[in-house]
This record gives C-alpha cells, structure tokens and sequence, in this order.
C-alpha cells in the first residue's frame, strides 16, 4: 500500500467509549496510531455492569502516549447523561473539537426471558441505548457546529435472535434505530453514522462460551479484536462513502447486514385473514426485496405498489437528505 493512501486521523479528536479493554481498547490504539488524539472512556466495569475501576481507561491512555500519540482517560459512565456530556466535553476542553465517536460500551447479562430481573433489564438497556443515545446527544451539537462528524455505533449479531439474549437484543435493537435515524438526520450536516456488528473474541464473548475451551480457542485464532478495529477505522474516516450502514466485522470476513422488505403482495380488493393466509409464501418470498435507506422511502414505495404517484408527501420524502438510493436485489444466503 502506499503510504499516500493510508487512512490517517491527523488533526481529529475521537471519544472511544469503553476504550479500556478489549475491542474498545483495539479501536482506540489503532485511531492513535494513524494519527488521532483520543479520549479513552471507561468506567471499568465488569462484564454485567457491576463494580468500576480507573485502571482500563488510564492504562490505555498511558499506553497510547507511551507509542508517541496523544490520549486522555475519562472514566465517566455514559449510561448518565451528565457523563455522557462530560466525556465528550474532555474531548473538547483539552483539544477544542471533537470529530469522531465510537459508541462501544456495553455489558452482557446472559439470562432466560422468565429469569430477567428489573434490574438487570434497566441496567442493560440504559448501558447499550441509553450510552448510546446519550453519547449522540452530547456529541451532536460540536458536529453540527463544525458541519462533520463521524459516529461508529455497535450493534450485534443477537439481533438476529437467540436464547438468553432478551434485554442485550433489545439494547442492540435500539441502537439500530439510532444509527439510521441519527444518518438520516446528520446527511445534511456533514455527519455520517454507521455501525459495526463485530465478532471476536473478548472477555463478553469468551464468557458467553461457558468453559468450552475449544471453541474459545478457535474464536481467538479465527477472530481478533484487531480484524474488527479495522473496520471502525473506516467507518470513522474522512472518507467512508456510506452512512446508516451496518458492517459485519468476523474475522477476516467484512460483510453487509441490512433491513429489507420483500416485494410482497398486492389485493385488487381488501385482504383477509384467509388471503394472508393462502398467500404467505409469496409474502415471505425473499428471491426480491428493497431496503430502503430511510422512512420516507420505504412509504413512497408502498404507495408506488398501490398505484398512488404524485402526491405531495412522496415528492418532499424523495428529496429528503438520506443515506443513498434504494437498494434493490436478490436475497442474501
């Protein structure tokens, strides 16, 4: 690769929230290293939201300034909104902007629906939708001043559905819905979100493995925390073309994961019950679908399919200031 080429963070300043250990830890040496200042967010927590420590945050801090970089730690909690703006206001009262947000922090409770305490529900979402939500907050005002931002969110692969993965789920189901809206919102701003959906093998994954020594070994052979770090580089860049868009970062593999809608079908007369029945399998038909890149268009196109064109909400919705045009194409394996 020539070094002309090489994606560097010269000048910017990124807030890397839970930076202290495993893959935030990654994320925050390799900003560093191309270039980046960063503050290092960790309330050092262990892996189900308890305890907290200064030590994960300072040490990473201190090992990026002992590489040549410049870094700060910050050990506020992001679950609070109060330390949501605190963190991002070290960010600028040290550098005096503030350009890049990774949203990694986040707990695991693996836990039966039926076992869930609410506590343990509370205390999962408010890390995973509410840090995030609050870190969008008190990022979104410096980036909108400064027309550039760029937000790295984190979502999961739970999204998809397990057993025990309730209230972690919801929590990544939320940020979903951030990350699209807030793309949505910031197009005009020169503000671009997207998110990583990371595999690796860190002390939430290894956890979650139960003592089964083989597969953990094959997870940290096949999925280093590093594999992912390189993908939120990208969605971090000056230069990445996407926004609203989840990257599947497993290992050596980089992948889409998207919402789509398949084309479904139409009833010259209203539905019934009998007719949804009868007809589920074309509905269900994944050979064909969209994913549309914003409300907007997911609704202009509903009415194109009942043969509504013209109206006035369709026209305002095409031109709203959105990630891209509509994907279109054949279902995923």
């Amino acid at each position: 690769m020539d070094a002309r080429d090489e994606l560097r963070f010269d000048g910017r300043v990124a807030v890397v929230t839970g930076g202290g250990r495993g893959l935030g830890r990654e994320y925050a040496l390799l900003l560093a290293a191309r270039g980046a200042r960063v503050v290092v967010n960790d309330v050092g927590t262990g892996i189900d939201g308890r305890g907290a420590s200064p030590s994960p945050a300072h040490e990473v801090a201190e090992e990026i300034r002992g590489h040549g970089g410049e870094a700060v730690a910050d050990v506020h909690d992001v679950s609070d909104a109060a330390g949501a703006r605190a963190s991002a206001g070290a960010a600028v009262e040290r550098w005096g902007r503030l350009d890049v947000l990774v949203n990694n922090a986040g707990i695991s409770i693996l836990r039966p629906l039926g076992d869930l305490t609410d506590e343990e529900c509370a205390r999962v979402l408010a890390t995973h939708a509410g840090g995030t939500l609050n870190m969008l907050r008190a990022v979104w005002p410096h980036m909108v001043d400064s027309r550039y931002g760029r937000i790295v969110n984190t979502c999961s692969d739970a999204l998809f559905g397990d057993t025990g993965l309730s209230a972690y789920a919801a929590g990544k189901g939320a940020v979903l819905g951030l990350t699209t809206s807030s793309a949505a919102e910031g197009a005009g701003h020169g503000i671009k979100v997207n998110a990583v959906v990371p595999i690796a093998a860190t002390r939430m994954s290894l956890e979650a493995l139960d003592g089964d020594e083989l597969t953990a070994a094959l997870l940290a052979d096949l999925f280093p925390a590093r594999h992912v770090a390189a993908v939120v580089a990208f969605l971090a860049h000056a230069s990445v073309p996407c926004t609203g868009e989840l990257l599947h970062a497993a290992g050596r593999r980089v992948a889409r994961i998207f919402l789509g809608a398949t084309e479904g079908v139409v009833w010259e007369k209203n539905p019934t019950p009998e007719a949804i029945r009868d007809h589920l399998s074309e509905i269900r038909d994944t050979e064909a679908f969209r994913a549309p890149t914003s409300v907007s268009a997911s609704m202009a196109y509903s009415f194109a399919r009942l043969g509504v064109g013209g109206a006035e909400p369709l026209t305002l919705d095409l031109k709203s200031p959105v990630a891209g045009p509509e994907r279109t194409g054949p279902a995923e394996g």
